[in-house]
């Protein structure tokens, strides 16, 4: 039976659905706004705005947050929760511990952080503190200590709640129990693989992995090569990793041809790509003679 999720009071769907035991449906997308709208008439659960390989442009990840939100769902919803949740993949990796690519997205008002290239409990201790907000060593919940600059002002714009109320959300999950701010690690080699279980042991905090095939391909000589059996192997022993600890797992290129596999594997975070298409030219070039595909 699928939970209704924005009775629960939860503002993140994703937290919603990890938290209630349930897939996630995500996708990547550059922050501009005419993707945003567009993603706003999809059924994805949230969207990573992908600034590691694209350009950290704020201000166009600050419109494409805004464009993201439907008036028409707002007004019919009886939750603020966004009907896609905005993240945001940094482009700073673990061992550059840029803290201020994380502080400037949460500021506008993202829902959670995936951080690239985390390989060492150091960086992911990092990843989480610095999603958090400082509070004294006598407090609870104080480890990972917070390191995150008070600057919410359109974060609990686009959240719709007052400060007040931000502050008691704006901690990471499942840390916080009632957190809505996710920590999403990538671990992209060998050694992350190999400190992922001191990771997930040692740093609270953390919500998902997500496994990065490319680099790792290319890491083992087998680039982009996602069903060699080296490859296969690494992302069996982090899902048995992850899965050991209760910590859902992200797949990147789940396809119609893969997804049953992906769900039999045990992922619970499923990134697909949008995929547009012109049936209307794709009909005229075959009928006037000039289908490409018929030639390539």
């Amino acid at each position: 039976m699928t939970t209704d999720r924005t009775a629960t009071g939860r503002l993140n769907k994703v937290i919603g659905a990890l938290d209630a035991g349930e897939h996630v449906f995500a996708t990547f997308s550059a922050a501009d706004p005419t993707a945003a709208t567009e993603l706003t008439t999809t059924h994805y659960d949230t969207v990573v705005f992908e600034m590691e390989h694209k350009p950290w442009d704020i201000n166009a990840l600050r419109d494409s947050f805004q464009y993201l939100l439907s008036r028409r769902q707002v007004f019919g919803a009886d939750s603020l929760a966004p009907a896609v949740t905005p993240m945001v993949r940094i482009p700073a990796n673990g061992a550059e511990k840029a803290q201020w690519h994380a502080k400037q997205a949460l500021d506008l008002g993202a829902f959670g952080i995936i951080w690239p290239h985390i390989s060492t409990v150091e960086e992911a201790r990092n990843a989480v503190a610095a999603c958090r907000y400082p509070r004294l060593p006598d407090a609870p919940l104080y480890e990972p200590a917070g390191l995150r600059g008070d600057g919410p002002h359109a974060a609990t714009r686009y959240w719709g709640i007052p400060n007040t109320e931000y502050y008691a959300k704006a901690d990471v999950w499942p840390l916080a129990p009632d957190g809505e701010i996710l920590v999403g690690l990538m671990i992209e080699d060998q050694l992350g693989i190999e400190n992922l279980p001191d990771i997930l042991d040692r740093v609270p905090g953390i919500g998902l992995i997500l496994i990065g095939e490319g680099d790792m391909s290319q890491e083992l000589g087998i680039p982009r090569q996602y069903e060699h059996p080296r490859l296969l192997e690494c992302k069996r022993r982090i899902l048995d990793i992850c899965t050991e600890r209760g910590v859902a797992v992200g797949h990147p290129h789940v396809t119609a041809d893969n997804v049953k596999q992906v769900l039999d594997d045990g992922y619970r975070f499923l990134m697909s790509a949008p995929v547009r298409t012109y049936p209307g030219l794709d009909r005229a070039r075959e009928l006037t003679g000039r289908d490409l595909r018929s030639k390539a």
